[in-house]
């Protein structure tokens, strides 16, 4: 039975017993792999532990093309197979909550004494994984159309423009620029959508900063919404319109920075088009 295709109840037993150390491990409470094996087996057909071990690295990856967080301990596997990738789905649909998930410390009290996002590289051909890995995650990606998910997800939007407001505020106190760090406004919070950016900064010489935030639980090549009111502020204020991208949000919120032209970093496609008459 071992060399055989692992059956859809099988990857849904596997999956939500993942979810589960998953949460644990999310909220820093103790678990034990090797338990949870022990007791996933007995309900497996003749599985070997060695192969279960290895599904939990496939279910790794398969959330990690899914935008969303895994077990650190599980290193991806990849060449993975779509009925896992189904099964997966199948969970995340029975347990919507999880996808609105927002850490207690990107809370406001948490937020308080925030200290400054670590800003690396953007994702670019010279670190991009090798090329049948990137192409099983875009494929995922698209087929769930993670983006979409992402950029409807109010809670996760609006805790990554406060922790990002929460950045800019800390960068400037550290800069000894307390006047601008006062002068820092949320402006999608206090104003609406509609600016075509989030927040208003500064830097620290006194220079205005547009910034557009966009969060995901994810990895940083998980791709994102982009509408074109932003497309167009970002184009006509090209010294000061930036993009935040804050990725692996849930666990250790990271971030990278894309100034315009855009197209200069990545693929920009319209999945949307106005009708008129």
């Amino acid at each position: 039975m071992e060399s055989d295709p692992w059956t859809d109840e099988e990857n849904d037993l596997i999956v939500a017993d993942y979810f589960a150390m998953l949460a644990d491990d999310s909220a820093g409470r103790a678990y034990g792999k090797a338990e949870h094996r022990r007791a996933l087996l007995g309900f497996l057909n003749d599985r070997s532990e060695g192969s279960v071990e290895f599904k939990r690295r496939n279910i790794s990856a398969v959330l990690k093309g899914l935008g969303e967080a895994w077990i650190p301990g599980y290193k991806p596997a990849f060449n993975f197979q779509m009925s896992l990738v189904n099964a997966v789905a199948r969970w995340l649909e029975r347990n919507p909550a999880w996808l609105r998930r927002v850490p207690e410390r990107c809370s406001a009290a948490g937020l308080q004494e925030a200290t400054p996002l670590w800003i690396g590289p953007p994702p670019a051909l010279s670190n991009q994984p090798p090329p049948l890995e990137l192409e099983q995650m875009e494929h995922v990606a698209r087929k769930f159309d993670v983006a979409r998910r992402d950029a409807g997800n109010r809670a996760l939007g609006r805790a990554g423009e406060e922790r990002v407001l929460a950045h800019e505020q800390a960068v400037l106190k550290a800069s000894g620029r307390d006047d601008l760090a006062r002068a820092v406004r949320w402006v999608s919070e206090e104003d609406g959508d509609g600016a075509g950016y989030d927040i208003a900064s500064f830097t620290a010489e006194g220079r205005s900063r547009l910034i557009e935030v966009k969060t995901t639980n994810g990895w940083e090549r998980t791709p994102f919404y982009i509408t074109r009111n932003e497309l167009a502020v970002a184009d006509a204020c090209r010294s000061e319109w930036c993009l935040v991208r804050l990725w692996n949000f849930s666990r250790e919120p990271k971030a990278f920075e894309l100034h315009p032209p855009l197209d200069a970093h990545v693929t920009l496609t319209a999945t949307t088009f106005e009708a008129g008459f």
